[in-house]
């Protein structure tokens, strides 16, 4: 018999519009109290300062509303845990105004009680599921301010934490699937991935454990597994436990 077809992971959709709404104003605070010598400073992406980063922010909050206005109902819907193996959608660029941008998530959800069909223009979502990778957008965004300007740490909210880290650990399922080797992001996710024997009780001989932020980190190429490794923000044993080759899941 072919092997069971792994029941997609599911999302509270409250849980998840509230964590994003918490996580979208939480980054906004950050930015409005930069001022322009601030914004000018680089951040962790390359190339990119803080003032592009919050307009990328500001872009990706606007492009829900884009998609939400050109429905795509009777399309084949992506996997959820496909969409950080996909490429990135380009977003269409906006002026930096996270306030009217939050204004303006908060009336589309309102109008969406519901959860349609909507093209991302990386595939078919429903609504409430392109919310998720709106979070994984908003917690790297956090994370990218905290890290360009000394003293500043935005708040990471812990729905939108744990949403990030279980999308980007079914993807690394996805991507490289099997059962040789457990990955723990405790308290958050585990899966199980990696071409191999199999294992059914007791401790896997393959085991990688690590924190959600630093989980999401590396998933996104934030940081390299080789530095995780040294800093001891990453335990691996076993010899299919080495990651490197199939990080970053997405940039």
């Amino acid at each position: 018999m072919p092997p069971a077809k792994k029941r997609a992971r599911k999302y509270d959709p409250l849980r998840t519009r509230g964590a994003v709404l918490t996580q979208l104003g939480a980054v906004r605070e950050a930015v409005e109290g930069l001022d322009p010598g601030q914004l000018a400073l680089p951040t962790r992406r390359e190339g990119m300062t803080m003032r592009e980063l919050a307009e990328r922010v500001a872009a990706a909050v606007v492009a829900v509303r884009q998609a939400a206005e050109r429905p795509a109902q009777f399309q084949q819907t992506l996997p959820l845990a496909e969409w950080p193996l996909r490429k990135a959608a380009a977003f269409t660029p906006v002026p930096l105004d996270l306030a009217a941008a939050e204004a303006d998530l908060r009336a589309l959800l309102g109008d969406h009680a519901g959860s349609p069909l909507v093209d991302t223009g990386a595939g078919v979502l429903p609504l409430n599921e392109y919310l998720v990778t709106l979070a994984v957008e908003l917690v790297l965004a956090a994370d990218d301010l905290s890290g360009a300007v000394p003293g500043l740490k935005v708040p990471l909210d812990r729905h939108a934490l744990a949403a990030a880290t279980r999308l980007l650990a079914d993807a690394l399922a996805l991507k490289a699937p099997g059962g040789s080797t457990e990955v723990r992001v405790p308290p958050y996710a585990v899966v199980q991935c990696v071409e191999g024997l199999k294992h059914t009780r007791g401790t896997p001989p393959n085991v990688v454990e690590t924190g959600p932020l630093t989980w999401v980190r590396l998933a996104t190429g934030r940081l390299t597994w080789e530095d995780a490794v040294a800093r001891a923000e990453v335990s691996a044993s076993g010899e299919r436990a080495d990651l490197s080759g199939l990080l970053p899941l997405r940039g």
